[in-house]
């Protein structure tokens, strides 16, 4: 009885596959189909073309045939998915590049203005400094530029770190006579060490309280130079505009201030109130 039945299997997978070629080659309709139909018509020609195969297969090799389950649709269905996948990350990709690139131009154009802010503030102190050096100073300590007087805090320890040491504590210890000298000497002895800025600083520190506003205000031009972000850089510019002040040049104490504002906005407050002294004091323009 099996056997029966295999026989009848094979001569229904032969009708087909003789069926096949009938199929495939009779002519469609003139009329065009629609989507459906034709994927239908498709179908059938790939279920007949399978069961051709399979009929050959057992015919030319007499062994059982593994019928594998037609999924090509799911997988194009699949593979269409992940293309769609895809082209979405490449989209969002592009996106972020076009924000990334857009931030970056903005970035340089920043830094390019900040540079050129640099250069004409660089321009400004270097003009106001030569101001001071052309105009004429008070006479006594301000006559001149900046120099050490002849005290025994000015010699150099032949070391940068020991002799910013040394002339902190002569401040420190209220010897400004000393600690002028001392830190006069260190800028000229190290003008290239990391500590020559702060050491200007001081060093105008010490000729305001003599009185020498003239010396003072070269000495502090010399500290900002760059306007560094440190903690004793925006007294040192308050103190060059209250020098400004005291040489009778609001216009440049005003400027001073304005560039005090700018660069250092989150100042101390003692230095803030300082500052605002010192406007008042030049008559600025709010």
């Amino acid at each position: 009885m099996r056997k029966g039945r295999t026989v009848l299997t094979v001569l229904a997978l032969a009708v087909l596959a003789t069926a096949g070629p009938a199929l495939s080659q009779t002519p469609m309709p003139e009329d065009p189909l629609d989507k459906r139909d034709a994927k239908r018509v498709e179908r059938m020609e790939k279920v007949v073309r399978e069961l051709r195969a399979i009929v050959f297969q057992l015919r030319d090799t007499g062994k059982p045939v593994v019928v594998q389950p037609a999924d090509t649709d799911a997988r194009m269905d699949e593979l269409a998915a992940r293309i769609t996948d895809l082209e979405q990350s490449l989209q969002r990709l592009n996106g972020s590049l076009e924000v990334t690139t857009h931030e970056l131009q903005v970035e340089k154009r920043d830094n390019e203005r900040l540079r050129g802010d640099l250069d004409a503030l660089s321009q400004r102190l270097s003009a106001l400094e030569q101001r001071l050096a052309s105009g004429e100073p008070a006479p006594g300590p301000d006559a001149g530029a900046p120099t050490p007087g002849p005290t025994a805090g000015a010699a150099p320890a032949g070391d940068p770190a020991q002799d910013f040491a040394q002339a902190r504590q002569l401040m420190l210890a209220g010897d400004y006579d000393s600690a002028q000298a001392a830190f006069a000497a260190f800028v000229q002895a190290w003008p290239d060490d990391p500590k020559a800025p702060e050491a200007s600083y001081w060093w105008g520190k010490t000729l305001s309280v003599r009185g020498a506003n003239a010396d003072a205000a070269k000495a502090y031009i010399g500290a900002i130079r760059g306007w560094p972000k440190t903690p004793w850089a925006p007294d040192a510019v308050v103190e060059l505009a209250r020098a400004l002040v005291a040489l009778k040049k609001p216009d440049d104490a005003c400027q001073t201030l304005a560039e005090f504002a700018k660069r250092y906005p989150k100042a101390p407050a003692n230095v803030m109130s300082r500052a605002a002294a010192a406007r008042a004091q030049a008559n600025c323009a709010a």
